[in-house]
């Protein structure tokens, strides 16, 4: 690959996974827009790696809270406040765990042909859909959500504030990610500002949230690697390296922006993206 394809896979993933307008919206659009070959299984990797890590780096304080509450639900240390924090994390991150698995075992597929007509080739549900307009639809749909959430929604919470019904409902939000188009932190962030978070606080919510999702997304992908028969390579290490730098400096711009104005840049964003793909596409 080269390293224009590079850089631009590494810019997108690292902008648009932390940004509430949809990475894999993005990603998906990348080959289909260019003539770019698809980057394969090892730079999905390599940029999911990427963006966890400026996650760790970024939020490294509140991860090492999380991690003492991890260690004292083992026995090692006394740390209630932090211990209820990482439960609620998990709590969350089970949703998505669940729809993730549902989807590859083809749980939903019925469904899927017999109530919208779609026709699931080998399986796969996702590799089935038109994902052009899917991804248009959502980013559409979504982005109003969100308007309509930081509209109404109070600025009173922070992240420690975050109760076992948060963690669920923010979570259950999360899973819907798993389709092209929806956006995981703008659909986390949305549940989290109709639940009252701060906007910043909603933001630091979403990512904290993210560090399993995306270690997940990264894990799940592993197995593509082996059997598409790839080693690591360079490309995948400047990959990696591309996308932390492009994460942490989003979510540095992002955390500020959120201090002083609201989601609105973001909603006009999304449905103008969206409207343009079902014209263009």
């Amino acid at each position: 690959m080269t390293f224009l394809q590079l850089l631009l896979i590494a810019v997108v993933q690292g902008i648009t996974e932390f940004l509430p307008i949809s990475s894999s919206g993005h990603l998906i659009l990348i080959p289909s827009m260019t003539d770019l070959p698809d980057q394969g299984p090892l730079i999905d990797v390599a940029v999911h790696v990427g963006s966890l890590l400026a996650i760790i780096v970024y939020f490294f304080k509140d991860v090492v809270v999380l991690a003492r509450g991890g260690f004292a639900t083992i026995g090692i240390g006394k740390a209630p406040a932090e211990r209820r924090l990482f439960w609620w994390i998990v709590l969350g991150t089970i949703p998505a765990v669940l729809f993730g698995l549902s989807i590859k075992m083809g749980a939903f597929n019925g469904i899927a042909e017999s109530w919208f007509g779609v026709e699931v080739v080998d399986g796969d549900l996702m590799g089935s859909i038109r994902f052009t307009e899917l991804v248009a639809f959502n980013l559409i749909v979504y982005g109003i959500l969100l308007g309509i959430a930081d509209w109404i929604g109070k600025e009173v919470k922070a992240f420690e504030d975050m109760s076992w019904r948060d963690g669920l409902i923010v979570g259950l939000a999360q899973a819907l990610a798993i389709i092209p188009g929806t956006s995981r932190s703008g659909v986390t962030m949305t549940a989290a500002r109709a639940l009252g978070y701060r906007r910043v606080e909603a933001a630091r919510f979403s990512f904290l949230l993210s560090i399993p999702a995306v270690a997940g997304a990264g894990v799940l992908i592993v197995p593509e690697i082996f059997d598409a028969g790839a080693t690591l390579a360079w490309d995948a290490l400047v990959a990696g390296v591309l996308t932390f730098i492009a994460a942490f400096a989003t979510m540095a711009f992002l955390m500020n922006f959120l201090k002083k104005a609201s989601m609105l840049v973001f909603v006009v964003y999304r449905v103008a993206l969206g409207c343009a793909l079902l014209v263009f596409f």
